[in-house]
């Protein structure tokens, strides 16, 4: 997979919210007047975080993906914790456990409540010991997939997403469609991309990536090369597959693993943490700009040398 050298972090313009205007009703007046109710703030609560939005059709795999990351970084590359302070931490503690005991039992994430923006405020502290490889704090942001279809033919989405993508915070994107079901979503995917540019989002220097999740759908848990990535994409997605090359995003394949169909329920029955990996590694450079797995500079190479 190609990554690129330097993604920049989205920051988008919001309108001011209005101010309330006082009025006194103790004094008899000869007009009629109708008090204006104070306007509800759309603005997010705790900013300072790097937001991860999830976007995708119903049983595309966004919960899977998101899962099996937050179990790789947790259980190989460092510490992942709840950020303390948030408005979600107790719910953050509840989900990220249920995650993690489900993954080791092969059972897959529940699907997304609709209408509802499912939120994780967590900090990530990297085991690699090098001073450039910094803790950072991760949001990531995942709703139901029959949202998403709001969009189809000039839609809105519901005020719960709204909230997020108008707001004046860095955004990540990780726009997923599935081995089985990507040509289904090439229209939708290119709508969601005009949705963003409609927002101002200049396509060009937004942090976003293209998963094909379910991989193992294909026969194999990886890709015979980049080539072959490249041709899926070209014949499944055709539009998305012009604006990638065109504004130059990322592109990659995802699996769990092996998946088999018991009981009337899918179980993963072989877990894999390779496509997990990668996309982990590709979102912590996309945002600090060095890889997770960065050696140091040659005095740190020196001094780890010493203490191993």
């Amino acid at each position: 997979m190609e990554t690129q050298d330097h993604l920049k972090p989205l920051n988008f313009e919001t309108e001011e919210t209005l101010k309330p205007l006082s009025f006194d009703f103790q004094n008899d007046t000869k007009e009629d007047f109708v008090p204006i109710a104070k306007t509800i703030s759309n603005d997010i609560k705790n900013k300072e975080s790097n937001f991860v939005f999830f976007f995708g059709t119903a049983e595309s795999g966004k919960s899977v993906i998101l899962s099996s990351m937050l179990y790789y970084l947790r259980s190989y590359a460092g510490v992942l914790r709840p950020k303390l302070g948030t408005p979600n931490s107790k719910e953050a503690n509840v989900l990220l456990s249920d995650f993690f005991e489900n993954i080791r039992q092969g059972v897959l994430p529940n699907r997304t409540t609709r209408d509802q923006v499912t939120r994780l405020d967590l900090v990530f502290e990297p085991n690699n010991k090098s001073k450039r490889v910094v803790p950072i704090d991760l949001t990531f942001l995942e709703t139901s997939g029959e949202n998403h279809n709001d969009i189809r033919r000039g839609g809105n989405y519901h005020s719960s997403i709204e909230t997020f993508l108008n707001a004046n915070i860095p955004l990540t994107f990780i726009i997923v469609t599935s081995y089985e079901s990507a040509y289904k979503d090439d229209s939708l995917i290119n709508e969601f991309l005009d949705e963003l540019e409609r927002k101002g989002k200049n396509l060009k220097s937004v942090n976003a990536i293209l998963v094909i999740s379910k991989w193992d759908k294909s026969g194999r848990m990886d890709v015979e090369s980049a080539e072959a990535l490249d041709s899926f994409i070209s014949d499944h997605l055709p539009m998305t597959s012009q604006r990638i090359d065109t504004y130059g995003l990322s592109k990659t394949y995802y699996t769990v693993g092996s998946v088999q169909n018991a009981t009337g329920s899918e179980r993963i029955s072989l877990l894999n943490l390779s496509t997990a990996e990668v996309l982990s590694k590709w979102l912590y450079r996309s945002i600090v700009g060095y890889d997770l797995d960065y050696e140091g500079t040659f005095w740190e190479r020196l001094k780890f040398s010493f203490t191993n």
